[in-house]
């Protein structure tokens, strides 16, 4: 409701809305991983991904209070971390960029906005309050407070965290 000032009431935000629908069933499909179930846990994020648009595999972390708006196309990689209150936009993508092991997929710190269609490529850190602007494609560690944009993306600002943000 915080994050969606189209959202008239918490029934319709649970009937309606695809990204709380597939953080629902993830949090299930993560339960079934980590108790070694990976085929059932893979097979209900493939049914997920079917049933809402968003792909995100089981063994991605994320956090209460994580937002998916206008969900379709979004894909979350395994070994991503999403911390609260992060916003994630349709199309956006938390990837990796090759067949590497280990860590591949990125860390969003707490309160980052993912816009539109952006693409988060690789095993580094988005900052606390850190902006990915719409289409921009990351390749490296964005700063706390900072918005990036373009292709590939750069840093255009560096908010003050101490100031009043919108």
């Amino acid at each position: 409701m915080k994050n969606d000032p189209a959202a008239r009431s918490r029934l319709e935000v649970l009937l309606t809305y695809a990204g709380v629908k597939a953080l629902f069933w993830h949090r299930r499909a993560a339960f079934l991983y980590r108790i070694g179930l990976k085929l059932f846990a893979r097979m209900l994020a493939e049914w997920t991904r079917r049933r809402t648009g968003i792909e995100i595999h089981p063994a991605a972390k994320i956090a209460a209070g994580v937002f998916i708006d206008h969900g379709a196309g979004v894909v979350i990689g395994e070994t991503a971390e999403v911390e609260t209150g992060v916003v994630i936009y349709q199309g956006a993508t938390l990837g990796g960029t090759g067949k590497e092991r280990g860590k591949r997929h990125p860390t969003v710190r707490k309160n980052a906005v993912i816009s539109c269609g952006a693409k988060v490529l690789g095993g580094f850190e988005v900052g606390e309050g850190a902006k990915i602007g719409a289409g921009a494609v990351v390749l490296e560690a964005v700063p706390p407070y900072a918005t990036v944009v373009g292709i590939p993306a750069r840093v255009v600002k560096i908010a003050n965290p101490t100031e009043k943000r919108e």
